[in-house]
C-alpha cells in the first residue's frame, strides 16, 4: 500500500512540475482521441450488414462476406490498378521534389531572395483543390484553355488535356507537385538547419565543392528524416486523395480516374453500403499498416532509425 501510494505521489508531483507541458499537448491528444481513435470501434460494421435504422449492437453479423464481395468484383482489379499507379508516381515524381527545393533553397545566400521564394513556393498549399482544378479548367481546357491557345502559335495542335485517359495520371501528378512541394520543403529545411557547420567546414578543407557537399554531408545528414517520411508516405499509399480525384474526374478518363475512394463514395454515400464501404476503407488501411511495418522493418535492418 505504502508503495502504491509513493508511486501516486511521485506521478502527481511530476504533473504538478510540468503542468503547462501537460496542458499544452492536451488540445491535440483530446482531438485525436474524439476523432481518430474512439471512431475506430466502427469497423466493426464491415463484417455486419449494417442498418442504420437498427443500430450497430443489433445488425446481424455476416463475417467476410463484404471482403468477399470486394475481391470478387470485376472492377476491383481496375481500382487497385488505377490507386497503385497515382500512388507509385507520386511516390517517383512528387516525393523526390521537396527535397530537391529544399537543397535549392539550402544553398542561397541571399536571406531576403530565401524568404521571398519559400513564400512564393509556400501559397499554392493554402487553395483548396477546387480553386486547383478550376485553375487547371482555365489553363488546359479544349475550348477556351490558355495552354491550347498557345500550341497553335507555336505550330502545334490543340490537345485535350482533360479528356485524355493517357495524359491523366501525369495530371493528377503535376497538381500534387505545384501544390505541395513548397509545403513539404519545410521539414526538410529545419533537418538541414541542424547539419552541424563544422561537417560543412572539413568538406572544404577536403576540397569538396558545393555539390560534394550536397552529397556526402547535407544528403547524409537528413537521411534519417528522409527514410521516416518515406515510411510514413507508404502508410497512405491507397488514398491518392479523393477530392483531387473527384474533381477532375469525367466519364471521358473514368476507366484510369475510378480509384478506390472514388468507388466508396459511389457505394457509401449514395447508395448507403455502409458496410460494404467500410470493408473497403478496411482493406485499405490494412494494406498501408502491413507496407509501413515492412518498411520499418527494412529500415531498421539496413541500419536506419525506423519510426520506433
Amino acid at each position: 500500500m505504502s508503495l502504491g501510494r509513493s508511486a501516486r505521489m511521485k506521478l502527481l508531483s511530476g504533473i504538478r512540475k510540468d503542468l503547462f507541458l501537460y496542458l499544452l499537448i492536451f488540445p491535440g491528444t483530446l482531438y485525436f482521441i474524439i476523432f481518430k481513435y474512439v471512431p475506430m470501434w466502427g469497423i466493426v460494421i464491415s463484417f455486419q450488414e449494417y442498418s442504420p435504422y437498427i443500430g450497430v449492437w443489433k445488425s446481424p453479423w455476416v463475417g467476410f462476406e463484404h471482403f468477399i464481395h470486394l475481391f470478387g468484383n470485376p472492377d476491383f482489379m481496375l481500382l487497385f490498378r488505377n490507386t497503385m499507379v497515382i500512388s507509385a508516381m507520386s511516390i517517383v515524381f512528387y516525393f523526390p521534389m521537396p527535397i530537391l527545393i529544399a537543397l535549392m533553397l539550402n544553398e542561397l545566400r541571399s536571406a531576403l531572395y530565401k524568404r521571398v521564394i519559400q513564400s512564393v513556393v509556400y501559397l499554392p498549399h493554402f487553395l483548396s483543390w477546387v480553386i486547383i482544378s478550376g485553375i487547371t479548367f482555365l489553363m488546359l481546357s479544349q475550348s477556351g484553355g490558355i495552354m491550347n491557345k498557345i500550341l497553335p502559335l507555336l505550330g502545334l495542335k490543340p490537345f485535350n488535356f482533360l479528356t485524355n485517359p493517357d495524359a491523366f495520371w501525369w495530371l493528377l501528378t503535376t497538381q500534387s507537385i505545384w501544390k505541395e512541394t513548397g509545403w513539404g520543403t519545410i521539414i526538410y529545411l529545419a533537418a538541414m538547419a541542424g547539419v552541424d557547420p563544422q561537417l560543412y567546414e572539413a568538406a572544404k578543407m577536403d576540397g569538396a565543392g558545393r555539390f560534394r557537399q550536397i552529397w556526402h554531408v547535407t544528403l547524409p545528414g537528413i537521411r534519417h528524416i528522409i527514410v521516416t517520411l518515406f515510411i510514413l508516405r507508404l502508410g497512405h499509399i491507397m488514398d491518392v486523395g479523393f477530392e483531387q480525384v473527384f474533381l477532375m474526374m469525367n466519364s471521358a478518363v473514368s476507366e484510369v480516374a475510378d480509384v478506390f475512394e472514388t468507388y466508396v463514395y459511389r457505394n457509401g454515400i449514395q447508395q448507403g453500403q455502409f458496410s460494404y464501404s467500410t470493408a473497403v476503407g478496411l482493406f485499405k488501411s490494412v494494406i498501408g499498416l502491413a507496407l509501413v511495418i515492412i518498411a520499418n522493418k527494412l529500415a531498421k535492418r539496413y541500419g536506419e532509425e525506423g519510426l520506433i
